[in-house]
């Protein structure tokens, strides 16, 4: 193993929670002290989006032939339908005198460590350039003006982390936690971008270093010192009739450009610090790369029944705080149809092109003709030997589904150990089933380090999958970052690194708060316009 490997594998080991004590966190938290969830840029243009809230006529369904949708136009309009879909706001709780948003991509601890930005590269609705998308306002703010725009009008988006968001709660797991988020907001991006006819490219080749110019985030002295963002991820948007064009072609445009404005204070105090993230992004930073595309026969999944609007799902997604522990047993084809949309040959990652490394193995509670128990789906059918070998001896291995890789493992009462594994939360046991996403783990961090952050970045695409399809089934669903890796591990006989949990998830029929007010997702920016 080369250093890099070496920290990132220790930052690993060194963040698992344990039945004996958690990872390293804050050991208080100040709730008045919280980072804002909005980042601002003080001096730049700002361009008001078209009014949120525009109710699209593909059905979530659609989703499933996403080459039937007609295209929309490329315009102002449908660039904030796109943004508002992926990273707007959803609605706005209250208690009491609290007030929080909750947006169209979940994030740990509703802290939002993710920013987007999106790069316009002519003036057909914009003047061409770099832009942050400020979801409160619904907004864009010009961060770079480019002085020789293309003739070919393009849209790429970015997305970066502000790692100290999310560490301000959850301390030195929060890198692990950032990555979820990433993975979260890819798969907000697709299932926009889909609803309006389009498709996204993630330019996995991407240097983090060009990823950093494109964006500005290597403009220090543009940020304050402990709020930079790193730089995650590069998409190209694909709309018909628009030929693709290389980020690399953006570069040159950057390189002339005029950059605008300097980052507004997340208004927070800094009473922690944690060296080992920045250890960790350092360890997992990623350079260019020329790796050849992975390609599998696209497939349908199982065929849904919902009748809503992919638009409707999308806006009405929530995480579940508590599960009715004594619900209706979930429908058979419902279960099935969930887990089919996970599937990397399903539409759902037609963007991803990387090879599957994550399996789903699931602690069946409440689901319609399936016996309590143990169960797992490959998302590879090929890892079923080495699955098999590195597993308890005792499962069973029954094949329990035609089409899917999905088998029976052990049959029982698993609620309690469901729940002690996921830190004692009820929402592991009370819902119909949970899951641990089980990464080939060794393997992938063999090729390169910064694959550490893929695994997890896979791990949220497919948590954004079965939060939505949760919506699509009338249930709802919730991201578990915190359980006890090594339990998990012991549970399921896994003895080394070659495979390791690296998140939860579970779905169930949530049962609401009464207490909580909920109001619409821009109804401030009615007020403020009136």
């Amino acid at each position: 193993m080369n250093a890099q490997t070496t920290m990132i594998k220790n930052y690993h080991q060194r963040t698992k929670h344990t039945l004996q004590h958690y990872a390293k966190g804050p050991e208080t938290i100040d709730w008045d002290d919280q980072p804002d969830p909005f980042r601002y840029f003080s001096g730049c243009t700002r361009y008001a989006l078209p009014a949120p809230g525009q109710a699209l006529s593909v059905l979530f369904t659609e989703l499933d032939q996403p080459q039937t949708i007609t295209a929309h136009a490329l315009n102002l309009k449908s660039v904030g339908l796109l943004l508002e879909l992926s990273f707007g706001l959803s609605c706005w709780k209250g208690f009491d005198a609290n007030r929080w948003a909750l947006r169209c991509n979940p994030s740990s601890g509703n802290l939002h460590p993710t920013e987007a930005y999106l790069i316009a590269t002519n003036h057909h609705f914009v003047p061409a350039g770099v832009y942050h998308y400020l979801s409160y306002e619904h907004s864009l703010e010009q961060r770079c003006q480019f002085h020789e725009p293309t003739t070919e009008s393009a849209i790429f988006i970015g997305l970066s982390s502000i790692h100290w968001r999310e560490a301000w709660k959850y301390g030195e797991r929060a890198f692990r936690y950032c990555q979820h988020d990433i993975g979260h907001a890819l798969g907000a991006l697709r299932y926009a971008a889909a609803s309006l006819g389009w498709s996204i490219d993630i330019l996995f080749t991407a240097a983090d270093t060009d990823i950093a110019s494109l964006l500005g985030l290597n403009r220090q002295t543009d940020f304050i010192p402990k709020e930079h963002e790193s730089p995650d991820v590069l998409c190209r948007i694909q709309i018909a009739d628009h030929a693709p064009m290389a980020y690399l072609d953006i570069m040159a445009l950057v390189a002339q450009a005029t950059w605008f404005g300097t980052a507004d204070s997340l208004r927070a105090y800094h009473l922690y610090d944690w060296p080992i993230i920045d250890d960790a992004t350092l360890a997992t930073e990623k350079s260019l790369t020329h790796e050849a595309p992975w390609l599998t026969t696209r497939q349908d999944p199982l065929p849904s029944h919902c009748e809503k609007t992919a638009s409707q799902i999308i806006r009405q997604r929530r995480s579940a705080q508590q599960f009715d522990g004594k619900m209706s047993p979930l429908a058979h084809d419902k279960f099935f149809r969930i887990l089919s949309a996970t599937l990397p040959n399903a539409p759902a990652f037609g963007f991803w092109q990387m090879p599957p490394k994550v399996d789903l193995f699931i602690f069946v509670h409440r689901v319609d003709g399936l016996a309590p128990g143990l169960y797992v789906l490959l998302r590879e059918t090929s890892r079923l030997p080495a699955l098999q070998q590195a597993c308890l001896s005792s499962f069973s291995w029954n094949k329990h589904h035609d089409d899917l890789a999905f088998y029976q493992l052990y049959t029982g009462d698993l609620k309690l150990i469901a729940k002690t594994l996921s830190c004692h939360q009820p929402i592991a046991s009370d819902s119909a089933f949970s899951l641990a996403m089980v990464a080939e783990f060794d393997a992938s961090l063999a090729i390169t380090p910064w694959k550490y952050r893929q695994l997890f970045w896979e791990c949220g695409l497919i948590g954004q999958i079965l939060y939505l399809e949760a919506e699509a089934a009338e249930m709802r669903g919730t991201g578990i970052g915190c359980y006890f890796d090594d339990s998990v591990h012991e549970v399921l006989g896994l003895k080394d690194e070659t495979f390791q949990s690296l998140y939860h998830f579970t779905i169930g029929k949530a049962r609401e708060d009464q207490r909580l007010q909920t109001s619409p997702a821009y109804g401030h920016l009615q007020l403020k316009s009136s």
